[in-house]
C-alpha cells in the first residue's frame, strides 16, 4: 500500500495524560495521496412488497497504514458496512446478525421510524443472534446512515468500524438535474479519525475528556485517499462518522462549492459557501466544479469552536488536515446547472407549539441527570409540535441529536439561524453557553414501553451518561416500565 501518510507514514502524537494538552497537527501537503478511494457498495437488496436488506456485523482485518493489519469490525465485510438504499414509500426489512464476541445494536440515524425498530441500546443483539426490524421509509430524500449504539460502548464500537450510509430517495430528487451516479459522480465521504501503532494496529486509548481523537484520517476506511473525478460536478455526500473529532471542511484553494443537502434532506435552494462545519453524526451534501486536469484536496481547517486554546488543541479543532485528493481527468462528462430551487422545507408553524421543553448539556448529565436505560425522562404527545430548547453549560464541546424526528433550528441566542442551519437537522453542534431553539414534530408512531433517544454525539459524552429517553404516547396516554423483550435479539 502507498501511504506516505494518512499522515506521513501517520504521525505518532506524543503522550499525554487524559488532562494534559496536545500539540495541533498539521498534515497540509504531507499526505501522499495515492490509495483509490474505496466506495462502498450498494448493499444487495430483494426487492417485492417489502424490500429486505441484509447486514452481519464481524470483526476482520484491514490493511489500513503500513505496518501491518488491524483488526477491525465491519458489516458484510471486515471495515464499515454497504450503502444501502431505498424510496420513499417503500416498507424494507433488515435482517441483521451478530458474529462478534459481544452484543451490539444497530441504529438508524436520522430515520424516522417506529421506537422498536430504532436500533438503539433497549434493541441489543446478542452473539449469534438476528434482529429483523420493518418499517415503511416516509420521509424526503436525503443521506442518513448507521451505526451501534450499545449503551457504555458506543464509542468504541464505531471506532472500530461499524458504520455505513443509508440513502433515501424520492421522486422530487430524482426530478432534479443534480449528480446521482453512485460512485461516478455521487460519492459517499464517509471521514473518520484514529490512531495506529507501529505494527498497523488500531490504538483504542481515550486522548482528552472528548474521547479518541485519531492522528490518521480515514476516508471510506482509505487512508491517503484519492478520487479520479470523470464529470464537470461532483457530489460529495460527507458523513462526520468520528467519534469525537469535528471538521470544518473546505477546499484547500479556497473554491466555493455548493452545498445542497443537510442531515435530513435538500436545501430550499443551493448556498454557496466555502467551509461547512460537521461535528460527529452530522450530513452535508455538496457539489464541487472542477476544470479538467485539475487537482483539488478537500481540507479541514482549525476550527472556532468557543473553547479555551487548551481544550481546542486536546478536541483537534487546532489542526489542519487534508483529507481527499480530487483529481480531475482530461476530459470531464458535462453536466447541467444545478437547480436554483431544491428542496420543499416547509417551516415547521410555530404557533402550533404545545410544549416547550429546556435541556441543559453539562458534565456528561443533562439536567443534571445521567442516561438510566430504567427511566423515561420525557413523554411526547403524537401528532403535536414542540420547541425544544438546548444549551450547552459546560466549557466542552458537545452537540445534540434526537431519535426519530428531523428538527428546524428557530433560534441562535436569539438570532435566526445562519443558511447553513436552515434545513432539517437530526444533530446539531452546541457552543459553550449558546441557547438554540429547535422545532419539531412527532407524528405516527406511539409506544409507551420503547423510548427513542437524545444525547450528545461525541461519543465519550454519551457512553458516559450523557443521554436521555422520551417515548410518544397517543393522547392522554402515559410511559410504562421500559422493556426490550419485543425489541431485542438474544
Amino acid at each position: 500500500m502507498k501511504l506516505g501518510a494518512a499522515l506521513t507514514a501517520s504521525v505518532t502524537l506524543p503522550g499525554c495524560s487524559l488532562l494534559g494538552t496536545w500539540d495541533a497537527i498539521d498534515t497540509v501537503g504531507r499526505v501522499d495521496f495515492g490509495n483509490p478511494l474505496h466506495i462502498p457498495p450498494l448493499a444487495e437488496a430483494t426487492r417485492g412488497a417489502t424490500t429486505q436488506f441484509a447486514l452481519t456485523a464481524q470483526a476482520g482485518r484491514s490493511a489500513i497504514v503500513e505496518g501491518g493489519e488491524a483488526t477491525t469490525w465491519g458489516l458484510n465485510g471486515s471495515l464499515l458496512g454497504p450503502t444501502l438504499r431505498a424510496r420513499r414509500g417503500e416498507t424494507v426489512r433488515i435482517t441483521v446478525g451478530n458474529r462478534l464476541s459481544e452484543s451490539t445494536t444497530l441504529h438508524w440515524h436520522g430515520m424516522h421510524l417506529p421506537a422498536v425498530a430504532d436500533g438503539g441500546p433497549h434493541q441489543p443483539i446478542e452473539p449469534g443472534a438476528t434482529w429483523s426490524p420493518s418499517w415503511r421509509i416516509d420521509q424526503p430524500a436525503a443521506t442518513l446512515w448507521y451505526h451501534p449504539h450499545p449503551h457504555g460502548r458506543t464509542e468504541r464500537h464505531i471506532y472500530r468500524g461499524l458504520a455505513g450510509l443509508f440513502i433515501v430517495d424520492d421522486d422530487h430528487e430524482a426530478s432534479l438535474p443534480l449528480p446521482r451516479t453512485y460512485g461516478v459522480d455521487d460519492i459517499p465521504v464517509i471521514v473518520q479519525d484514529k490512531t495506529f501503532d507501529s505494527a498497523g494496529q488500531l490504538i483504542e486509548t481515550t486522548r482528552h475528556d472528548n474521547g479518541m481523537i485519531g492522528d490518521t484520517i480515514l476516508v471510506n476506511g482509505t487512508a491517503a485517499p484519492v478520487f479520479e473525478v470523470s464529470a464537470r460536478r461532483t457530489r460529495l455526500r460527507i458523513l462526520n462518522a468520528s467519534t469525537a473529532r469535528s471538521y470544518d471542511f473546505g477546499l484547500d484553494d479556497g473554491r466555493a462549492f455548493n452545498m445542497i443537502a443537510s442531515d435530513g434532506g435538500l436545501l430550499r435552494e443551493p448556498l454557496e459557501l466555502t467551509r461547512i462545519l460537521l461535528t460527529p453524526g452530522e450530513r452535508a451534501e455538496i457539489v464541487v466544479d472542477m476544470r479538467p486536469g485539475e487537482n483539488v484536496t478537500l481540507r479541514s481547517y482549525p476550527q472556532d469552536l468557543g473553547l479555551s486554546d487548551a481544550r481546542t488543541r486536546n478536541t483537534g479543532a487546532a489542526d489542519k488536515l487534508d483529507v481527499l485528493l480530487l483529481r480531475a481527468g482530461r476530459q470531464l462528462r458535462p453536466a447541467p446547472e444545478l437547480p436554483s430551487k431544491l428542496g420543499l422545507v416547509a417551516p415547521h408553524d410555530e404557533s402550533a407549539v404545545v410544549a416547550t421543553r429546556a435541556f441543559e448539556l453539562r458534565n456528561n448529565r443533562i439536567n443534571g441527570e445521567r442516561m438510566d436505560m430504567g427511566r423515561v425522562d420525557e413523554v411526547v404527545t403524537v401528532d403535536t409540535t414542540e420547541v425544544w430548547e438546548v444549551w450547552n453549560g459546560h466549557r466542552q464541546p458537545h452537540n445534540f441529536h434526537v431519535h426519530d424526528v428531523q428538527f428546524q433550528v428557530l433560534s441562535v441566542d436569539g438570532r435566526p439561524p445562519p443558511p447553513e442551519l436552515s434545513g432539517w437537522k437530526d444533530t446539531i453542534y452546541l457552543p459553550p453557553e449558546v441557547r438554540f431553539r429547535l422545532i419539531m414534530r412527532f407524528t405516527e408512531y406511539t409506544d409507551p414501553a420503547m423510548p427513542y433517544m437524545y444525547h450528545c454525539h461525541l461519543l465519550w459524552h454519551e457512553d458516559r451518561g450523557m443521554m436521555g429517553q422520551f417515548v410518544v404516547v397517543e393522547p392522554g396516554g402515559s410511559p410504562r416500565a421500559i422493556g426490550d423483550a419485543h425489541g431485542s435479539a438474544r
